[in-house]
């Protein structure tokens, strides 16, 4: 098993949650792990990219060489466009909808879309307005990693003991809503491919 993940988006998105959570579950479950966070993330509003790599072998380097990614997983659609030449000609691009807008020059959201829909193997959900109905936005990072999962090769249940593991101390509420939402974001996922 091996899988090379591009993370993007901007500062304050949960880029490091979702991280956190594959992460969490690859290396419990016996996985090798590594990551870099190349740009952005202590800034708020600014572009965020992380290489994860996961592999059932050692892995030499924690960054992903252009064209080798399997997925990039963004919460952030401009930002996925930022990453296509690491994107595999078999891999997969998945985004969410919603911009945020953060430069006076944002280009034109129909454009954007007209490149991701170019991707042959896409997904776009609207996570925001899924983890809005859920009760709260700042879910929608779990939302878009429940729309990944399939492609992950890891087993779900191994993200929900993840985020179990990550969120715990914060208490059954806080835990139960995020499982909610990286189910919805699976929902989503099915719906877009059939």
């Amino acid at each position: 098993m091996k899988k090379d993940i591009i993370l993007a988006g901007v500062g304050g998105q949960g880029i490091l949650s979702i991280a956190a959570t594959i992460g969490m579950a690859a290396v419990n479950h016996g996985l090798y792990l590594k990551q870099a966070e190349t740009h952005g993330m202590s800034q708020r509003g600014g572009d965020v990219q992380s290489h994860l790599r996961l592999s059932s072998h050692e892995i030499a380097s924690d960054l992903i060489p252009m064209g080798k990614a399997d997925m990039i997983l963004s919460v952030e659609p401009m930002e996925s466009l930022r990453y296509l030449p690491f994107l595999a000609p078999q891999g997969w691009l998945i985004t969410n909808s919603n911009p945020f807008v953060n430069i006076p020059e944002y280009p034109d959201m129909g454009a954007i879309m007209d490149e991701i829909r170019k991707i042959r193997n896409h997904i776009i959900i609207d996570a925001d307005t899924i983890a809005k109905d859920l009760g709260s936005v700042k879910a929608a990072n779990m939302v878009m990693l429940g729309a990944a999962a399939p492609f992950l090769d890891i087993d779900f249940a191994w993200l929900e003991e993840s985020i179990r593991g990550l969120f715990g101390r914060k208490g059954e509420e806080v835990v139960n809503f995020n499982i909610e939402a990286l189910k919805a974001g699976l929902a989503a996922s099915d719906a877009y491919r059939k």
